[in-house]
């Protein structure tokens, strides 16, 4: 029986889990706290942050895993790379590429100022520094993931108000501003086997309009926004972005924003996404992502026949139920209508955890909207 550790417990890792254990493998988790839904669908547990890398490597190595990885976590994955290629473990992208996507400043340096779909942005280290990015920007934490500490700052007063609180969020305790992209958003799900993209998909983006840091409402299947010229533009940066980054294998996730049909990118990241997207591929287009990427991981190669870029003749939904921390969970207050399939966070009645602080998901669901 292989054997896979999988870094964090929180609700994207409840898919690779449940995954991995179907497939007959073995179940590792750790997390620095055992809150997480998947800490008890593992085969076992340990306390460890997943960001040391050194106690992840000295765990993989005394349990005999064969692989480490984790799902929709930015700061699991330079230790999953790194602790698999000093180990000498399957991977799909180094160390350095892995960091660079979850630092977002060194991913603006190395997309370079006229490639990658780039934007403006500035490193800021104090309320004092000069601002040279004009209002409205976005400020959020240069290392954080899932919105956490991201601000819309429409002037001074609020850069002063929300600089604390968004530095908090970043465990280097800098912060990045970057220029604001007024217009629609997507997401492009991809996949790549030996240096060619083999699945590409691009859904619409909708984020709750009260929290206008981006936090997410609903991925819309195919995307009703892009014309044909802005699908091809979107499909150029896609390429450009995973030529520059050196990324050769596995899937990779693109945040992006149209400002007058020209795609700018917000986040890139060498994983799967968060939001479960894989399994509202899985009823759209019957192509698994979950399952091609731990297999592809480790060793059963992605069949270029059965990836290739889908056509999607309905409409699809995934729609993420949303609540205040703090607040208990209620099930009558979300319609569940129509449910291709749906999924609680919570307990009817269990208390909502802070996780960005503003609005957190607490279940969602998947429809065929036609």
């Amino acid at each position: 029986m292989k054997r896979v550790l999988i870094l964090g417990t929180g609700n994207a890792q409840v898919d690779a889990v449940r995954f991995c254990k179907e497939w007959g493998l073995f179940v590792y988790a750790c997390s620095y706290n055992s809150y997480g839904r998947a800490t008890a669908l593992a085969d076992q547990f340990e306390l460890i942050d997943i960001t040391d890398i050194e106690k992840v490597k000295a765990y993989t190595e005394t349990n005999n895993i064969d692989a480490v990885y984790s799902v929709g976590s930015d700061i699991a994955m330079p230790t999953a790379c790194a602790v698999s290629e000093q180990l000498a473990l399957p991977h799909f992208v180094t160390f350095e590429t892995a960091q660079i996507c979850m630092d977002k400043a060194n991913l603006r340096k190395s997309l370079g100022l006229n490639g990658g779909g780039n934007i403006k942005y500035q490193m800021i280290t104090g309320k004092g520094e000069q601002i040279n990015i004009p209002y409205p920007f976005i400020m959020k934490p240069v290392d954080s993931q899932g919105q956490r500490g991201v601000k819309l700052i429409k002037n001074f007063d609020e850069f002063e108000k929300h600089f604390d609180a968004a530095r908090e969020f970043s465990r280097a305790g800098k912060i990045i501003i970057e220029e604001y992209i007024d217009g629609p958003e997507i997401s492009v799900n991809t996949y790549v086997y030996n240096n060619e993209i083999i699945f590409f998909a691009i859904s619409d983006r909708v984020s709750w309009e009260q929290y206008p840091g981006g936090i997410i409402h609903k991925h819309i299947l195919p995307s009703r926004i892009l014309n044909h010229d802005a699908n091809k533009a979107v499909l150029d940066l896609v390429q450009e972005t995973i030529q520059i980054l050196s990324i050769e294998n596995g899937p990779v996730y693109f945040q992006i924003k149209l400002q007058d049909n020209e795609p700018k990118l917000i986040e890139v990241t060498p994983r799967l996404d968060g939001c479960h997207m894989w399994r509202l591929y899985t009823y759209s287009t019957c192509i698994d992502l979950l399952e091609v990427t731990f297999k592809h991981l480790l060793g059963a190669l992605p069949k270029p026949e059965t990836c290739l870029n889908p056509e999607i003749s309905n409409v699809y939904s995934l729609e993420f139920f949303c609540e205040v921390p703090g607040k208990r969970v209620d099930y009558s207050k979300y319609s569940t209508k129509d449910a291709l399939y749906l999924e609680w966070y919570y307990n009817p009645g269990e208390k909502v955890m802070p996780i960005n602080g503003l609005f957190e998901k607490v279940g969602y669901v998947i429809r065929n909207d036609n």
